[in-house]
């Protein structure tokens, strides 16, 4: 069911609550709310079990009337009270309570009250015993049952099993005392038993614990709490007095405390609580007090007054009464009551007027309609956010198969005989899985007719029941004389035509039809099947086969259920036809192979999910011919969900995928709920008197198979009656869920008939469906809030026709503070500023979240109520868009912490999300504080919570989409419901709000910032044809006949740009100094980051048109041009785009497997080494520059050709044949056997030599282990000479990949803080004034690797390197750290040739692998502290300067950032 459906249901129920339904509210502590309430439990005598008085209750702006004087009724209660006998206590004198224990011997009880100090003395006194008697006992604090056990105690008193104190008493005589004295203020009662050790004798209060409830100080006039009802009418009257003005929220904020203050001040000159309640009642009203008395000698049933007070609510407006003025309410409904009584009305005339909205009634004007200050918001806890991580990655287990082409049955096979031999133009071809069996509809057409053949092998006599489509595909037409076959009847609008037993000695039996159809008018057919009475339908609706030829529905590749449990979903497929039968078949059979999905991992529950959802959104038969009744489907619910529960609890890391099992498929029955749908439609119907038409049919649909329909019906028949009898609202409702009048026909037990009542029964029937919907949503809602509240807290109901019988206890140990919040929750759930109601539901979330982290009692029940908030945040969201229309950027990023917040606690691997939540936290205190950069910091953060959405997208779609292909074949699945699975999964969480948005902040943040629609990484003009690509890797090796500009949706930074390229247009971020960057400026090719999705939009619309793009300072200017345009236009960098020619030299082994950097020369080793070598000693001492040496060019030739790897160059040798002959496979493979090479003897020797003597650890000091680690690395680096990047470079300039050599650079790692790349002119501007730098926490492979995010970036102009501008802050949500190691880099001699880039393209590999850390932004000092950050940002600037004077020319340098160091690793000429 739809959120919308489920939203609409839970507001229908709160606002239409019965009046005899009697759960009481609750507060904080866990009791009914009302003071009233709280007298009654004060007062009851001492072992009488207590029932709660009459209650009339409206959730939501509800009436809540408690009938005072009444000691006992019948009702029910939220929260039980623990029945024990109390020692009341008054705190204003000496409180004494006797008992008596056995013949002679007597307890008695003393509490002194507090005076001066705040200790409170409790003597325990016992007559008539000898011997060692203890007092077994502890403390209650904060109305909770467990024992505390308090610091301070009398001497002698010895813990006992950390549950409970024991104390001796003192023996005086044959009696024997104790004191005990209190000093907690918070402990409100002690409790205790008396054990006489030396009889091993146990005293107790009739089999309970002796409970001494301890008397409170008076408090003084600064801590009296004046009720809020009471500051607001003070607000209010002072809000009159000056004019009415309009405030801001600070200014009613003051007011209100204000008013509290003028309040407090009566209180203090001797004015009481209820002097103020009259006079600013009587001032605000202008009315009298009402006097909350009746007469006597007349007595009016108080089930009436409820209905009466309930009816003037309504007149109202259903105000937000407080509990005074619902008691007022309740007193006035029976005054008019009572006035009737008076006039000579009898009870039974009284009701039947009632009934008919007679009685008169004047309400008065009512506060709600002045209010204008309202304390309506939570006070949200302060939390540590990173205490919310979970880190639990579940590790996929893949199985391992062979996928083999699937066998035909013996009906396919004879479905394509039957093709081969009709031989005409096969129009269409279907086969229909019919449980086990099967249906043939083949439709094949000459020049003038089209043949209708239809086989099955169902061996049941078969009668098809058909007719003609000619407007429009499902029309039914009574098909002309000359088309029925024999025997054919003619029926209106249809006809009937018997199948026929085929009777050619095949061993398969089928029956089968012949239709001939000569005219072409006809669209297709319309079709059901009949056998022996019973309908046969298409998943409950009609089948439907057309004439023309149907555009084919290609099915996605699922390469035999790979990425799949395959095992579990062929066993599902196999069951399906025992699962369509009822929902007690579906779900027990789910919960069969729910331990098989466990094993399974991750992909086994997948399945499980994915089968649910094609249930729950109707692609699977809900029931066919098979009459279950609703206790056993909620049986069978509770048995998978008890089942998903033991997973949940001792499986962290399924934890997020079983969420989604468990509100797919609903809570299940406790208490016999389930057999509550069958006996409670009874109720309805003999309460209302509606016994025949729909409601019939309805009640004969739920008797035979109950199912989520029942919900979206009975909210259907509420909102038909609600809008007056309005039978189009009827429809409304149903069809927005799904529910077609086809539909309601296509039930066992269908529903023909629209609902028709009477005026008279309307406020019956609102009564009772609205009961009848809690029944409803027990069992088919897991998301239902209002029902997962209850049962939490427990419910029992009895004697009122709804859930009688049913009990549901509380849980225990639940937090003090969730009672009150769930209140507050459902109080606010329909007003129309959702922000206090979002609050309210994510505190509660908060509170209830270390309870579903560990196995524990009832956990289910916790869960379905998480599930529930969960649900209603998106709800709430989504309902307050239109409160953010007009909002200011605050006020978004503040409902982005909120929906993020939801979204984190509902993931099983949510640090980044938590670090995103932190992140927004500090972009929120920057707006407040009016930072400068405050929109430039939000808009890093925006980006890194669009990159967590995107990487939750791709994970879900990993898991779940492979598994909705594989089983959405085998099932027959419609094709548009498996391609779009996980985007409406996806779509239904609250990952979809978080992205709406993050859109509508985007735009704010950009104008703010002054960032406009566009980042230009190489601003060159440019004319081309609009190609359209999902990511530029999958067409890097395309060459473009015609200039092309490429609009791709995902650039990652590290591919090749194609040839006949002119632009690379992308919403996508990589980086201004990546590869692909670097590749774009210097092929001149026009490269930008478009920011606004309406351009981009535009831009994918005009694919296959010619444009011209004109970059400026900060835009892109785009307009169509004609085809003559292009020629002139291809012209202007025609000399560019010539590539100028490259050569490449080869290198030979020069005899040294190793060199130091002094040795360092052109034909040693390659521009990255000489460079390191040469800024030795030249650059300014506080330019740390890491020692170095090198396996110079020629060692990997030599290594290849030694004897021992003689095996290694043959197959590599083999391989370069495969390559140069097209096959780019080979490049894999070459890579592989170069890691198979080993280390000649003295190569280790030449470079353990040199390591040492330049003072570098050598790797083998720690072991042969580590050499290995070490010689791994280098292996990998020379392998990169043919990953499949630097291969086709050189290819596209020509280069000779033979002569390629590579030298391996090795430097000890600086495990660095901070990693940075400098262009010395800046690269998007082409201004040689000022430095452009970027600087990423960490290793610098996240900034020049594919790492997604962008890294800090700034300029500083090369006059003032004091003042660095940051231009954008860091989105990248990994950093790379690594301990103390050695990094081989590679150094090619095809690395920074004239006219040809190759840095970049080969790898640089440490010796150990790096960790990847999740990075939090909001603790780091180069994003916090102004100073710092000025301070590093203009360290790296002069460090680039002074490079570049050193060579006199610009560089594109590497560093790090040390303990504030500056340490740079290499630099180039830029390109």
């Amino acid at each position: 069911m739809s959120n919308s459906i489920s939203q609409n249901i839970l507001h229908q129920t709160l606002l239409r609550r019965s009046v005899f339904d009697n759960q009481s509210k609750f507060n904080a502590s866990g009791t009914h709310k009302s003071t009233l309430f709280q007298a009654a439990l004060t007062n009851q005598v001492p072992g009488q079990h207590w029932k709660s008085p009459i209650s009339t209750k409206f959730l939501g702006n509800g009436l809540n009337v408690k009938k005072p004087r009444m000691a006992t009724g019948t009702g029910c209660r939220s929260f039980p009270v623990n029945t024990r006998a109390v020692l009341a206590t008054d705190p204003a004198s000496e409180l004494a309570a006797k008992f008596k224990l056995d013949e002679n011997i007597e307890l008695q009880v003393d509490v002194s009250a507090p005076t001066s100090g705040s200790i409170r003395r409790v003597n325990i006194l016992v007559t008539n015993i000898g011997g060692s008697l203890l007092l077994h006992w502890g403390a209650i604090r904060d109305r909770k049952d467990t024992w505390a056990l308090p610091s301070h105690c009398p001497d002698g008193t010895q813990v006992y099993k950390n549950r409970a104190l024991r104390t001796p008493f003192l023996n005086s005589g044959s009696n024997s005392t104790l004191t005990i004295e209190v000093d907690d203020p918070a402990i409100e009662a002690i409790e205790f038993l008396l054990l006489d050790e030396a009889r091993n004798k146990w005293y107790k209060n009739n089999d309970k614990n002796f409970h001494v409830k301890l008397p409170v100080k008076e408090k003084f006039i600064s801590d009296v709490s004046v009720p809020e009802e009471l500051v607001q009418i003070q607000a209010y009257l002072r809000w009159e007095r000056k004019g009415k003005q309009t405030y801001t929220p600070q200014q009613e904020q003051e007011e209100y405390e204000a008013a509290r203050a003028e309040l407090l001040q009566e209180l203090t000159r001797g004015a009481t609580l209820q002097d103020l309640r009259a006079r600013l009642t009587k001032e605000n009203d202008g009315t009298e007090t009402m006097e909350l008395s009746t007469p006597k000698d007349m007595t009016i049933p108080d089930e009436l007054a409820q209905i009466q007070a309930y009816l003037r609510w309504e007149k109202a407006g259903k105000p937000n009464f407080s509990p005074e003025q619902q008691l007022r309410e309740f007193e006035e409904a029976k005054k008019e009551l009572l006035s009737e009584l008076n006039k000579g009305a009898s009870i039974d005339e009284i009701r039947k007027k009632i009934t008919k909205g007679e009685i008169k009634t004047k309400v008065a004007k009512q506060l709600q309609d002045k209010k204008y200050f309202r304390v309506d918001k939570i006070q949200r806890k302060t939390r540590d956010l990173v205490q919310l991580v979970n880190q639990y990655k579940s590790q996929p287990i893949e199985e391992t198969y062979t996928a083999k082409p699937k066998a035909l049955t013996e009906f396919e096979k004879f479905a394509k005989i039957k093709e081969e031999q009709d031989g005409d133009d096969v129009i269409n071809k279907i086969i229909y899985k019919l449980g086990d069996k099967d249906l043939l509809v083949l439709v094949t057409k000459t020049s003038s007719k089209t043949k209708v053949y239809l086989a099955t092998d169902l061996q049941q006599p078969i009668t098809l029941h058909w007719g003609l489509s000619r407007t429009n595909a499902g029309e039914w037409l009574t098909p002309p004389p000359d088309v029925l076959p024999p025997g054919s009847v003619s029926l209106s609008q249809a006809a009937e035509t018997q199948f026929i037993f085929n009777d050619d000695g095949s061993t398969l039996k089928v029956q089968y039809l012949e239709i001939l159809i000569e005219e072409d008018g006809f669209l297709g057919m319309s079709f059901v099947l009949q056998s022996s009475g019973n309908w046969i339908k298409n998943k409950g609706s009609d089948f439907y086969v057309a004439f023309a030829i149907q555009p084919k529905k290609v099915r996605k590749v699922t390469e035999g259920g790979k990425g799949t449990a395959k095992s579990l979903l062929d066993n599902i497929a196999e069951l399906e036809s025992e699962a369509e039968k009822s929902f007690m078949h579906r779900f027990n059979i789910a919960a069969d192979l729910v331990d098989q999905a466990k094993d399974a991992g991750e992909l086994g529950l997948a399945g499980i999910l994915v089968w649910m959802r094609f249930m729950a959104t109707r692609q699977l038969i809900w029931n066919k011919n098979y009459n279950v009744k609703p206790r056993e489907i909620s049986k069978a619910q509770d048995r998978l969900t008890d089942l998903l529960e033991n997973i949940y609890a001792n499986h962290p890391q399924y934890r997020e995928i079983l969420r989604m099992i468990m509100s797919t498929v609903g809570r299940g029955g406790e208490g016999d709920v389930g057999q509550r749908i069958r006996d409670e439609i009874l109720v309805i119907q003999r309460n209302n008197d509606c016994k025949g038409g729909m409601m019939e049919e309805w009640h004969q649909k739920l008797h035979n198979n109950t199912s989520p329909d029942d919900v979206v019906i009975c909210q259907a028949l509420i909102d038909y009656i609600n809008s007056d009898f309005d039978i189009g609202v009827y429809w409304k409702t149903l069809n927005e869920n799904g529910i077609t009048k086809e539909r309601l026909l296509s039930y066992d037990r269908a529903i023909h008939s629209e609902p028709n009542f009477r005026g008279d029964q309307k406020d019956g029937l609102l009564r009772d469906l609205g009961n009848y919907m809690r029944t409803l949503k027990a069992v088919h809602s897991g998301a239902d809030l209002e029902s997962a509240i209850q049962n939490c807290f427990g419910y029992r109901s009895e004697g009122q026709g709804f859930m009688v019988g049913v009990q549901i206890n509380p849980i225990s140990g639940l937090p003090s503070e969730l009672p009150g919040l769930l209140q507050f929750v459902l109080e606010h759930i329909e007003i129309k500023n959702v922000e206090p109601l979002l609050e309210g539901l994510l505190e509660a979330r908060q509170e209830l979240r270390p309870l579903l982290l560990k196995p524990r009692d009832r956990l289910r029940d916790l869960l379905f109520l998480d599930i529930a908030l969960d649900s209603a945040v998106r709800t709430a969201v989504e309902r307050g868009y239109e409160e953010l229309n007009t909002a200011g950027p605050e006020k978004i990023m503040y409902f982005i912490t909120l929906v993020l917040e939801n979204l984190a606690l509902s993931s099983d691997d949510n640090e980044d999300l938590i670090y995103c939540l932190k992140g927004w936290d500090l972009a929120l205190n920057l707006t407040r504080s009016k930072n400068d950069h405050w929109a430039l910091y939000a808009k890093s953060v925006l980006d890194r919570t669009r990159l967590a959405l995107a990487n939750k997208g791709e994970e879900y779609h990993r898991i779940l989409q492979p598994s909705a292909e594989y089983l959405g074949s085998l099932l027959g699945v419609d094709q548009w419901a498996v391609d779009i699975f996980t985007e409406e999964i996806i779509r239904s969480g609250s990952a979809s709000s978080l992205s709406s948005l993050l859109n509508r902040l985007d735009p704010v943040l950009r104008t703010t910032a002054n960032l406009g629609s566009w980042q230009i990484i190489s601003p060159v003009e440019a004319v081309g044809y609009v190609v359209v690509v999902d990511e530029l890797l999958a067409v890097q090796n395309k060459s473009y006949e015609k200039p092309t500009i490429l609009v791709a949706n995902r650039v990652k930074g590290e591919e090749e740009i194609p040839d006949g390229t002119v632009a690379v247009l992308t919403p996508d971020m990589p980086d201004v100094l990546s590869h692909v960057s670097v590749r774009a400026r210097n092929g001149k090719v026009c490269f930008a980051t478009c920011f606004d999705s309406s351009i981009l939009s535009d831009l994918q619309v005009k694919e296959g048109k010619l444009i011209r793009l004109k970059p400026t300072s900060a835009d892109i200017v785009y307009s169509e041009v004609k085809e003559d345009e292009v020629q002139d236009a291809s012209s202007i960098h025609e000399n560019d785009a010539a590539p100028s020619p490259v050569t490449l030299v080869r290198k030979h082994f020069s005899g040294k497997y190793a060199i130091v950097s002094e040795e360092f020369t052109s034909d040693l080793v390659g521009a990255k080494s000489r460079n390191i070598s040469y800024l030795k000693g030249k650059v300014p001492s506080w330019v740390g520059i890491p020692t170095s040496v090198a396996l110079p060019f020629g060692v990997f030739e030599e290594v290849l050709s030694d004897e021992s790897n003689k095996a290694v160059a043959e197959k590599v040798h083999d391989l370069k044949i495969k390559l140069g002959s097209g096959e780019s496979s080979a490049l894999k493979e070459i890579r592989k056997t170069v890691l198979q090479l080993a280390a000649p003897p003295q190569l280790v020797l030449e470079l353990k030599s040199k390591m040492k003597s330049s003072g570098m650890p050598w790797p083998g000091d720690e072991g042969e282990k580590r050499w290995e680690q070490a010689w791994m690395a280098i292996k990998k680096v020379w392998a990169s000479k043919w990953n499949e990047r630097a291969y086709f470079s050189t290819r596209k300039v020509k280069l000779d990949h033979d002569y390629l050599c590579m030298a391996v650079l090795v430097q000890e790692i600086i495990n660095a803080d901070y990693a940075f790349v400098i262009h010395t002119t800046n690269p998007s501007s082409g201004d040689s004034s000022e430095i452009y730098a970027e600087v990423v926490k960490g290793l610098g492979e996240t900034l020049v690797g594919a790492y997604p995010g962008r890294a800090l970036s700034f300029i500083c102009k090369k006059n003032d390197l004091d003042t660095p501008k940051v231009l954008g802050y860091p989105s990248k949500p990994i950093g790379l750290f690594i301990r103390r190691s050695i990094i081989f880099r590679s150094d090619s001699n095809g690395e920074d040739l004239e006219g040809y880039a190759g840095a970049g393209l080969y790898d640089s590999v440490p010796m150990d692998e790096e960790e990847k850390v999740v990075l939090d932004y909001t603790t780091d000092p180069l994003i916090v502290d102004d100073n710092f950050r000025k301070s590093i940002l203009s360290s790296i600037a002069r460090a680039g300067n002074a490079i570049e004077e050193l060579y006199g020319s610009p560089q594109d340098i590497e560093g790090v950032i040390r303990d504030g160091e500056v340490y740079v690793v290499q630099t180039r000429p830029q390109m």
